[in-house]
């Protein structure tokens, strides 16, 4: 027999086109924690159901994150003084090389989980490092709290640290290990195929990692034209691909199951191909300024067709905040249409809450927002501690406020795939 409950309040969500749908004081039946429909009133039928009354609270789909760097979490905010490549060499590879320590790992991941749920995001497309012991203390971590989504152990044999640098037939072995054992864990997180970018592996492991993500019908992560002189290195590693992203295609890492971070430099045969291919883009809008790679042009992305979905890049991103990182899009985007003749018009705020929250439903096999049958995962926010208007705000003015100023202490409330999570 289905468990039926109702939760009231005023329900928010963005449509791809960026129009807000806005629910007023309106009842959502839930059926074994799926979506079934909305209600102005309670139908005699439903009477006797559980009602979990918010009253004037607005809610919303909880964050999706298409983008971060997990073992990071623990150098948030260091060395924003440097490029991409030498940021990497100096901070972010000691770093993640500590993740050989399995009490080390646990202690970062568990604070990381709590940390997601803390600020509403509960589906991660995630980077784990080359440690396949931390990979699953990582894809634990996030169970527990109750975030779903996916993990990628990291792969790399050239272009690192001794202490990162991994054997070829090694790495592809231990891959496929791991993906073996998530198989029956049982996890709330399954594995991505993640070679971390192309001058992080050679060849032969490139060609590898194709091979499992096409056996086992895996999604693949990676970075893709970032930064200029990681575009030009690349072409001295693929001499015979014209650009960036062929050097993915040709290993069979290029499909509807890829999601591609940054895309800064894209052109516009990269974005055709994009299109084409059904590959998701991850705008990092903190990172990109963090680590001055750019900004990427986010409206011509969505005029071409291309899907497109936020992410905090942490620690590129200083903050696993997605309501940071839907201002910092904001942001960046109306300083690009002042700087570019005013062209397209800046992004709105329902076209960064889409970006933060449905856009990416499809990649995680979910239907968008609150559509029917869709396991309800949403937050309760709360702006009743914020100063006063001296008007009565909308809806989509109180959410406005709460955006803009970051106020992630209005969420008072966050359900992953029909549960209530502990804050």
């Amino acid at each position: 027999m289905l468990e039926k409950q109702l939760i009231r309040g005023t329900f928010v969500e963005a449509e791809a086109s960026g129009r807000l749908s806005i629910r007023e004081s309106s009842y959502l039946l839930l059926e074994d924690g799926r979506a079934a429909g909305f209600f102005k009133t309670i139908p005699e039928r439903l009477r006797t159901a559980k009602l979990t009354d918010f009253g004037d609270a607005l809610i919303i789909p909880s964050f999706s994150d298409v983008h971060l760097h997990a073992p990071q979490f623990s150098m948030l905010g260091l060395g924003f003084n440097l490029q991409l490549l030498d940021w990497l060499n100096t901070y972010t590879f000691p770093s993640e090389a500590r993740f050989c320590d399995e009490g080390f790992a646990r202690e970062v991941y568990s604070r990381f989980a709590a940390e997601l749920i803390k600020n509403g995001t509960t589906r991660v497309c995630a980077f784990s490092s080359i440690h396949v012991p931390a990979t699953k203390i990582l894809m634990e971590e996030l169970t527990k709290a109750g975030v779903t989504g996916y993990v990628g152990k990291v792969n790399m044999d050239r272009n690192s640290i001794p202490e990162l640098q991994e054997e070829t037939e090694k790495s592809a072995e231990d891959t496929e290990r791991w993906i073996e054992d998530c198989l029956s864990a049982g996890y709330s997180v399954a594995p991505v195929i993640t070679p971390r970018f192309i001058p992080s592996c050679t060849p032969r492991l490139l060609e590898a990692l194709g091979k499992l993500a096409d056996k086992y019908k895996l999604p693949i992560q990676s970075h893709l034209s970032e930064n200029t002189d990681e575009i030009n290195w690349v072409r001295e590693l693929e001499p015979d691909c014209a650009r960036y992203w062929e050097a993915y295609a040709k290993y069979g890492l290029w499909n509807d199951r890829t999601v591609m971070a940054h895309c800064v430099h894209s052109d516009a045969e990269e974005r055709e191909a994009m299109k084409t291919s059904g590959v998701l883009a991850a705008h990092c809008p903190g990172s990109n300024m963090n680590i001055a790679s750019g900004y990427m042009p986010v409206r011509q992305f969505l005029r071409n067709g291309i899907n497109v979905a936020l992410a905090s890049d942490i620690a590129g991103g200083s903050t696993v905040s997605m309501m940071n990182c839907m201002v910092l899009a904001l942001q960046a985007s109306r300083l690009h249409w002042t700087q570019n003749g005013k062209e397209d018009g800046f992004l709105t705020l329902g076209e960064a809450l889409w970006l933060a929250t449905s856009s990416s439903d499809r990649f995680f096999g979910k239907k968008s927002g609150f559509s029917e049958q869709t396991p309800f995962s949403a937050l309760v926010l709360d702006d009743s501690a914020l100063p006063p208007s001296a008007n009565r705000l909308s809806a989509e003015e109180r959410l406005e406020r709460i955006i803009w100023t970051e106020s992630t202490e209005t969420i008072k409330a966050c359900f992953s795939d029909g549960k209530r999570l502990n804050l």
